[in-house]
């Protein structure tokens, strides 16, 4: 029962999706895409540098890798030029004899002798005969010989490019890595002078209200004085003239002054 169902379900949204034209896909992989994206930004900058310099660390053993063979493959061509040398010495010598060879024949002769021994013409053609099938076979084998040294010579060749590259690549890699690394300092001490910044103006708002609480306690003191000088009661005292004279000696600070204006009030 539950197999009809799974199976009538799938039906319904793969006709759904024919006939109302839904790309159900689509919008699977746009989500899968986006979940990705999304949790690549949350990663930290720094986390991600360091993996960038961990990726590079790791290059390492590839190169030692790719060293190691190309330290062998020299070698290899070393052994193979040392041989192919061996051989063109052997052809060399090879073709001597056979010219040699081929010279005393040209003499008619009988017999020749080589070394302490004695051989008949036929003797002599027949060594000849085989002398020149050896040399004919020991020289295609020096060919195919200098074939796969030039081979060789050239992957070794190929190989230091392609290390070369991998080398300068790393170097390069290396150098990214440290100016993002500048380029992310520099990006944070922007954010905490920024971070600075705000923290200046909240210190500039609180101190805007200090100065506004200020004014207002001003115009509330001056309010005050000017209810008391107009709006005070009326003082039914006489002013006395000795608390005048004593107000003004006290402000000038002077008792001489104060003796002169009573005298000049007595006169």
């Amino acid at each position: 029962m539950l197999k009809k169902v799974i199976v009538t379900g799938g039906a319904l949204a793969l006709l759904s999706s024919v006939t109302v034209g839904v790309p159900l896909f689509s919008y699977a992989r746009c989500g899968a895409n986006w979940i990705r994206s999304s949790a690549n930004d949350s990663v930290p900058l720094e986390w991600e540098l360091n993996r960038a310099r961990q990726m590079i660390t790791d290059l390492k053993p590839e190169i030692e890798v790719n060293a190691k063979r190309i330290a062998r493959e020299k070698i290899e061509v070393n052994h193979l030029t040392k041989q192919l040398s061996e051989s063109d010495q052997r052809l060399a010598k090879a073709q001597t004899d056979i010219e040699r060879l081929t010279e005393d024949l040209k003499s008619d002769s009988k017999s020749y002798t080589y070394g302490t021994r004695t051989y008949t013409v036929a003797q002599v053609k027949d060594d000849l005969s085989n002398r020149f099938k050896r040399f004919k076979t020991r020289e295609a084998t020096a060919d195919k010989l200098q074939q796969m040294l030039s081979a060789r010579n050239s992957s070794l060749k190929a190989a230091h490019e392609r290390m070369d590259a991998m080398l300068s690549a790393k170097r390069q890699l290396e150098v990214e890595v440290e100016n993002l690394q500048a380029r992310l300092g520099a990006l944070r001490v922007a954010q905490t002078s920024s971070q600075l910044n705000l923290d200046d103006s909240h210190l500039s708002q609180t101190r805007g209200l200090l100065d506004s609480i200020a004014t207002r306690i001003d115009v509330e003191e001056e309010t005050m004085q000017v209810d008391t000088e107009y709006f005070g009661e009326i003082d039914l005292d006489e002013p006395s003239d000795e608390n005048l004279l004593d107000e003004i000696a006290s402000y000038f600070g002077d008792q001489d002054v104060k003796g002169s204006l009573v005298a000049i009030q007595l006169d």
